[in-house]
C-alpha cells in the first residue's frame, strides 16, 4: 500500500488536506490518530464524518505492519522482526541515539556476497506507507529522529516508494533532511533525482572496496561503477546538498582490509566532502568471510584519519544477537518451514518410545 491510499481513503470521508495533515502526524508519531493537544478536544478540529470513520482507516493501518518479535542487545539497539499483512517479514532496527533503521524491500536483488538478505533474492517491494509504517511501530518504543534506509533491500531497485517515504518523513513526519539517509550501492537514477527531491536526504554509498573487479565480484548485481566514478558523483551531491556523503565499507578479513586498500581510499576521498564508514563483517561460525582482529581494525581507522579521511567504525547493531541484517528473518523463516514439514522420527526412535 502506498501513502496516497491512505490519503484518498480519508478524503472519501470528507477530510481536507488540513485534517489528512493532522491524521498522517498521529499515525507517524505512533499516536492515536484522533490525538489532539492538551487544550483541543478532537470534535474541535475533525468533521464528524472522518471522526466516525477513523476506525477504518485505524484498521487499515493496523494491518500495515506489526510487531513480530523485539530482540534487544546489549548496545542499546532492538532489532525489530516485522510482520508485513500478507505474512512476509521484514527488520527494522532501534538505534541508539534515536535512530531508526528500515527496510524497504523484501530480500534484495544486488547479492552482495557478504549479506544475508541478497541470499533470497528479491521477493517483493514494500510500498511507501508500509515503509513509514515502521517508524510509526519504532515510534511506539522510542523517539526516532534519525531514519536511515540501510535495512533489508536496495532502495534504489525501490526508488518512487522510498522517496515518497521521505518526502513524508522529511515533513510531516518531523525528521531533519539530513537525518534521512538512503543508502545504495550506487545506480544512475539516485543521482539523476534526489538533487531534485523537495527533502533531499544524505546519501550513503556502499564502496567495500577500491579495486573495480573486486566491487563487482563481491556486488554482483550492481551497476558497473568505477570507484573513483561513484565517488566523484558523490562528492557532487554532498556540494549540492551540504551535508557529507556517507562511504559504507564492510571490512572483511583478508579481503578489503589490505594496506594497498587503505591507500586507495586516502587516494579517492583525501579533500572529499565525505565520512568513511567502517563497519567491520558480523561474523558466524559457518561464515565463509571473517571480521579482522580488533588491533587491525584500529591500525585502519588511525592510518585514515592521519592521512586526512574522517573514519568512523560502525559496528552492526545487535553484535550479541547475530544481528546482522537478514539474520533474524532467516532465523523465523527457517523456524516456520521446521514446523511446516517436520523432520521425520528416525525408525531406531520410534521403537524406543514402544512399551
Amino acid at each position: 500500500m502506498r501513502i496516497h491510499e491512505i490519503h484518498q481513503q480519508l478524503a472519501g470521508l470528507g477530510a481536507k488536506p488540513v485534517h489528512i495533515g493532522r491524521v498522517t502526524r498521529a499515525w507517524l508519531q505512533g499516536q492515536p490518530l484522533d490525538v489532539g493537544t492538551r487544550h483541543q478536544r478532537t470534535e474541535d478540529f475533525l468533521p464528524l464524518s472522518v471522526r466516525n470513520g477513523l476506525p477504518s482507516v485505524s484498521d487499515t493501518i493496523a494491518r500495515l505492519v506489526r510487531l513480530r518479535s523485539e530482540h534487544p542487545a546489549v548496545d542499546g539497539s532492538a532489532r525489530l522482526l516485522v510482520e508485513l499483512a500478507d505474512g512476509q517479514m521484514v527488520e527494522s532496527v532501534l538505534l541508539p541515539r534515536d535512530g531508526l533503521c528500515v527496510s524497504s524491500q523484501v530480500g534484495c536483488a544486488v547479492g552482495c556476497v557478504f549479506c544475508m538478505t541478497g541470499k533470497s533474492g528479491l521477493l517483493r517491494q514494500l510500498g511507501s506507507a508500509e515503509i513509514v509504517a515502521q517508524v510509526a511501530l519504532a515510534r511506539r518504543f522510542r523517539p526516532v529522529k534519525k531514519v536511515v534506509f540501510m535495512g533489508m533491500g536496495e532502495p534504489a531497485h525501490n526508488l518512487d516508494n522510498v522517496l515518497e517515504a521521505i518526502d513524508l518523513l522529511g515533513t510531516d513526519g518531523g525528521i531533519g533532511h539530513k537525518n534521512l539517509v538512503f543508502s545504495t550501492v550506487g545506480d544512475p537514477r539516485v543521482f539523476e533525482r534526489l538533487p531534485h527531491q523537495y527533502v533531499k536526504p544524505a546519501l550513503a554509498l556502499s564502496l567495500h572496496t577500491t579495486d573495480a573487479g573486486l566491487r563487482r565480484a563481491l556486488l554482483p548485481r550492481a551497476p558497473a561503477f568505477d570507484p573513483a566514478e561513484l565517488v566523484e558523483l558523490g562528492e557532487r551531491y554532498a556540494r549540492q546538498v551540504g551535508y557529507p556523503i556517507q562511504y559504507q565499507w564492510t571490512l572483511l578479513k583478508g579481503i578489503n582490509d589490505s594496506q594497498d586498500e587503505m591507500d586507495g581510499i586516502i587516494r579517492l576521498l583525501r579533500g572529499k566532502f565525505a565520512i568513511m564508514n567502517v563497519i567491520p563483517y558480523n561474523s558466524l561460525d559457518d561464515d565463509e568471510f571473517q571480521r579482522p582482529e580488533a588491533e587491525r581494525i584500529h591500525q585502519i581507522m588511525r592510518y585514515l584519519h592521519e592521512n586526512g579521511v574522517l573514519t568512523k567504525i560502525r559496528n552492526s547493531a545487535g553484535q550479541d544477537i547475530d544481528g546482522g541484517c537478514g539474520q533474524l528473518r532467516a532465523r523465523a523463516e527457517r523456524v516456520i518451514r521446521e514446523r511446516q514439514h517436520p523432520a521425520p522420527v528416525p525408525p531406531q526412535s520410534r521403537c524406543a518410545e514402544q512399551p
